[in-house]
Formats: structure tokens, C-alpha cells, sequence
């Protein structure tokens, strides 16, 4: 299957790029092609094009702030928050692939607490923004270290590209 979607948080810093590696990795281990678009404070990283879109089976959007989905139009989408897309990539990837089976475009908006049983999302929900917790994911009780690669991560990157 193949996919596409876009992160989104007030900073854009480091919760968005955590749940686009997410996304990625646990789209990879499950056999699919997928394409993340970052969006944050630095602008978008990794921009969808028209072409990947058009190609796309569904559209995921894991986001805290609004993201403009007049693009998507006529896809099956996935909405939920960017916690959704750090903690739970899987679930996300499976809500997909449900809409998928199905067929028909349908909309599933998991961040205002609708069930998968084909609910379409409204505009409005487009213009509700919630507020990132700086602690989101983060557990003192040493929960497991989520993502990949820590070589691939936004640190290292910025390391690389100061150095």
C-alpha cells in the first residue's frame, strides 16, 4: 500500500520529526510505501508533490496544529494527533488500512475522538489546534526509546549540518 503524511506541532522541532521517523520505520516493517511531509516553525521538510498524492492509497495526518487538507480532497484520511504518531504509528497505519479495504473515500478523525466506523471529519476540525505537551512521550519510568536509528536523528542531522 502507499501512503503518504504530514506531521505537524506548534514547534515543529523535535515531536513532529519523532513521530515522521515513527511513521516511516513502522510503515517499512509493515510493506509500505510511505512519504512524510514535516511541516513546524522551520517550514515543511520532505514536501509531498502532486504526483505522490495522486498515487497514494490514503493520507495520514498526524498533527497538533492545522494542516490545510484541501490537497487531499477525494482521499482517504486519517487524522490524528502527533502523539498518535509517536506512540501509536500502528494504530494509525492500521486505521489506514482498514479506510483502504473499504473503499470509498472516508475520512477518520481519531483526535476528536470518533470511531473508525467511517465518521467523516468536518472543517472545523481542520481549524482546532490543541497545545504539544513538552512532555509528551516521555515517561520517568524509562520507557522504551521510540523511533530509529539515532544516527538518522534530528540532533545528529543538526550536529552534521553546524559541523
Amino acid at each position: 500500500m502507499k501512503l503518504v503524511a504530514v506531521t505537524a506541532c506548534p514547534t515543529g522541532i523535535a515531536h513532529s520529526q519523532m513521530a515522521a521517523e515513527n511513521l516511516e520505520q513502522t510503515a517499512e516493517r509493515l510493506g509500505h510505501d510511505i512519504k512524510v511531509e514535516v511541516q513546524g516553525a522551520m517550514g515543511a521538510q520532505n514536501e509531498l508533490t502532486a504526483d505522490d498524492i495522486a498515487e497514494a492509497d490514503v493520507v495520514i495526518i498526524a498533527a497538533d496544529t492545522a494542516v490545510t487538507r484541501d490537497r487531499f480532497e477525494g482521499k482517504n484520511l486519517v487524522k490524528g494527533t502527533v502523539k498518535d504518531g509517536v506512540n501509536d504509528a500502528e494504530g494509525l497505519i492500521e486505521k489506514a488500512e482498514d479506510l483502504v479495504e473499504t473503499e470509498g473515500a472516508e475520512q477518520i478523525d481519531l483526535s476528536a475522538g470518533e470511531s473508525a466506523s467511517g465518521s467523516t471529519a468536518t472543517e472545523s476540525d481542520t481549524a482546532e489546534a490543541t497545545t504539544e505537551s513538552p512532555t509528551a512521550g516521555a515517561d520517568a519510568q524509562g520507557q522504551q526509546r521510540r523511533g530509529g536509528d539515532r544516527e538518522k536523528g534530528l540532533f545528529q542531522r543538526l550536529k552534521r549540518l553546524f559541523s
